[in-house]
């Protein structure tokens, strides 16, 4: 299908339900830092386990409704970006991700959402797209500010994960605005 380059090696592709062994090891090296703030992936134990996940996705994607893509870093899954609660009627769409330890910093969520974003505001229609993260998720809220959303606000101890109950931060962009800072940063290039 498809592979786009990333660069410095790195490159986006469908995350399908025959990569559950690579989605397995993928979360066991990087399951204490992914879960620090969300528990995503925790269900996911066992390469059974791991392939339900991504046929859940699977069915999300056939149904419009979501999806995950995979990050591979010279070969391997090393984290990925989705969407969730998908509304193409509506126009609106979360957008999230994951990534292991030992490929953060290299700037590969934020170029891997640079393109998922521009696919579901041009391709998919989407006016208003959301990234919700816990406040102390700084990494996290960090590739939403790279990224030009902007804080709506705060859902103030919204999230109960492993007996504190955290703060959720909203961030949005709207098509409009999103159009508009990818046409300064084409003409900040030239």
């Amino acid at each position: 299908m498809y592979a786009i380059s990333l660069g410095d090696g790195a490159e986006l592709r469908p995350l399908e339900p025959w990569h559950a062994e690579d989605f397995l090891a993928n979360l066991e090296r990087g399951r204490e830092f992914i879960g620090q703030f969300i528990a995503f992936g925790s269900q996911v134990v066992d390469v059974d386990s791991a392939r339900a996940t991504l046929q859940r996705y699977a069915q999300m994607r056939a149904d419009d409704t979501g999806g995950y893509h995979g990050i591979w870093l010279d070969g391997k899954l090393v984290g990925g970006v989705l969407t969730l609660n998908f509304d193409a009627a509506q126009g609106n769409a979360e957008v999230g991700c994951w990534l292991e330890p030992a490929a953060t910093g290299r700037g590969l969520i934020t170029r891997a959402m640079r393109l998922l974003i521009d696919w579901i505001v041009e391709e998919r229609g989407i006016h208003r797209v959301e990234w919700i993260a816990a406040s102390g998720n700084t990494a996290s809220l960090n590739v939403a500010r790279r990224l030009g959303l902007t804080r709506d606000g705060v859902h103030r101890q919204a999230h109960p994960y492993r007996g504190v109950r955290h703060d959720l931060e909203v961030w949005s962009v709207l098509a409009p605005e999103w159009r508009a800072a990818r046409a300064r940063a084409a003409h900040n290039d030239h």
